[in-house]
């Protein structure tokens, strides 16, 4: 994601910005949690005043709840709380949505055919087109961790 190997040759450059950190958040996996998860990290990304574009934002609230709904609706039985982390580095931010439901998706994708099930595509297309990355991961406590990047700034027409 971002390199913070150049800041550090900058002598002007003290350490991160003010912007820049790592922030979690738990919730219970309930319908509620969705909005109230979208709310919480754009209340924090202006808080934090992160300097991300109108279209990046847009992009990552949809994504957290693509993200929270797919825990809530497939998980919450084995995973009654969820945890949302958002990082912020210096050009980049990340969101993601951690579950103790042992299940990973193993395809971001969805048949044509389906009416549902097309969230994680959202997630995938929305960070692809910004230039991001995204992908879901095992925890060490058996559940999983699906998360997703983009620049703070659009690559591509978003």
């Amino acid at each position: 994601m971002g390199d913070h190997g150049t800041a550090a040759a900058d002598p002007t450059s003290a350490g991160p910005l003010p912007y820049e950190g790592v922030w979690r958040f738990t919730a219970p996996a309930v319908d509620a949690s969705v909005p109230q998860a979208r709310r919480a990290v754009r209340d924090l990304l202006a808080r934090q005043g992160v300097p991300a574009a109108d279209d990046i934002v847009d992009g990552l609230l949809l994504i957290v709840s693509e993200l929270v709904t797919n825990s809530v609706r497939h998980a919450a039985l084995l995973s009654p709380m969820i945890a949302v982390e958002v990082a912020v580095g210096a050009e980049w931010v990340r969101v993601s949505v951690e579950d103790n439901h042992p299940y990973r998706p193993t395809a971001l994708v969805a048949e044509e055919s389906q009416t549902g099930g097309r969230g994680l595509l959202l997630v995938r297309e929305i960070t692809k087109e910004a230039g991001g990355a995204c992908d879901a991961e095992h925890t060490a406590s058996g559940g999983k961790i699906i998360w997703a990047a983009l620049p703070l700034k659009p690559i591509g027409p978003l």
